[in-house]
């Protein structure tokens, strides 16, 4: 069973993981469907916010000129998610900045499993249009009340997974292996699969 795992999200100065800073890193971790404990911390980037980029996030230079650079905040980061599977809404955007900036600055490995729900999105709710996060609660009725700053994003994400779950469990794909599989499937063998289980 996928009884424990971590929600994160990330918000940045741009798209690319080699230019671009991380400037907020928010998780939580989950044991048996309960919040056990949160990390949130925002990033001093040591370079200027795009003025685009305060715009969509409210992460202006003032907020990080005291907070940690990415050097102090990622060891601990990673002391946080330990070897859990990682959760998060266009999980590939995450997991790459994540992964550049422990292997390139920190020098350690970066190996977490990591579970998209963007892509759970198109293989449960393929006839919604949009798979964009707000778009995905807008149709389970979830409110994300502050949208790209990273622990609400984090919270919302959350409750859009424990939709997911319950449907794959319903389809009797339970252990973390068959779910993580799933994911990385076609979305019509998914179809197929949800067909077969639930019909």
């Amino acid at each position: 069973m996928l009884n424990e795992y971590t929600v994160l999200d990330i918000e940045t100065t741009g798209l690319s993981r080699y230019r671009h800073k991380i400037t907020e890193i928010a998780a939580v971790n989950i044991v048996d469907g309960i919040v056990k404990k949160e990390f949130q911390t925002l990033i001093n980037p040591e370079t200027k916010i795009p003025r685009f980029i305060t715009r969509l996030t409210g992460i202006n230079d003032e907020m990080v000129k005291d907070a940690p650079t990415i050097n102090e905040a990622m060891p601990k980061f990673l002391n946080f998610l330990d070897e859990s599977v990682m959760i998060a809404h266009n999980a590939s955007f995450d997991y790459g900045f994540l992964k550049y900036n422990t292997e390139e600055l920190i020098g350690k490995k970066f190996e977490n499993q990591k579970l998209c729900t963007r892509k759970l999105a198109s293989r449960l709710i393929p006839e919604l249009p949009s798979k964009k996060l707000s778009c995905v609660c807008e149709h389970y009725n979830i409110i994300n009340e502050d949208a790209h700053r990273a622990m609400t994003d984090v919270k919302a994400t959350f409750e859009v997974f424990k939709k997911f779950h319950e449907t794959l469990l319903e389809a009797g794909i339970k252990e973390r292996e068959e779910i993580l599989k799933f994911e990385s499937l076609p979305g019509h063998k998914c179809r197929q699969i949800l067909y077969e289980k639930l019909n």
